[in-house]
């Protein structure tokens, strides 16, 4: 082989490196992006589930205009699924009390590359705020 054909070989294999290495990066900017997307999915339902929880009257099972006695088990059967684990802060939650929190912890990898994606969803009796934590 002349020194030009293994020129050109050791070109195309720096190029073929590059492209699997910009391949991985996207694969893994994109499952952390798909679980912050499940993750903050599976928080609105349990946000509405603990709106719900709110309006309704004590006597038929629910806060009666508080989040008091409101518990993760009353909101889901499971703290966890497929998507990550949940977690009520306060849980239970006193009496009286007129917000909530509720953090989502997914599987995947987040933006600082070592933490697992996080988000929290501070529930209000009539809005919700999601911020991603990582």
């Amino acid at each position: 082989m002349g020194s030009q054909q293994i020129l050109l070989v050791v070109v195309g294999v720096v190029i073929v490196g590059v492209m699997i290495a910009v391949g991985l990066f996207m694969f893994r900017d994109q499952a952390a992006a798909t679980a912050r997307d499940s993750i903050s999915n599976d928080l609105v339902a349990l946000a509405t589930g603990s709106q719900k929880y709110y309006r309704r009257p004590s006597t038929f099972g629910g806060g009666g205009n508080s989040f008091g006695g409101l518990t993760m088990s009353k909101l889901t059967t499971r703290g966890s699924n497929a998507n990550g684990d949940y977690a009520l802060s306060p849980d239970p939650v006193p009496p009286g009390t007129t917000m909530i929190t509720i953090t989502g912890t997914g599987l995947e990898t987040g933006n600082d590359g070592s933490t697992p994606v996080k988000l929290t969803m501070t529930v209000m009796a009539d809005s919700i705020l999601l911020v991603m934590n990582n």
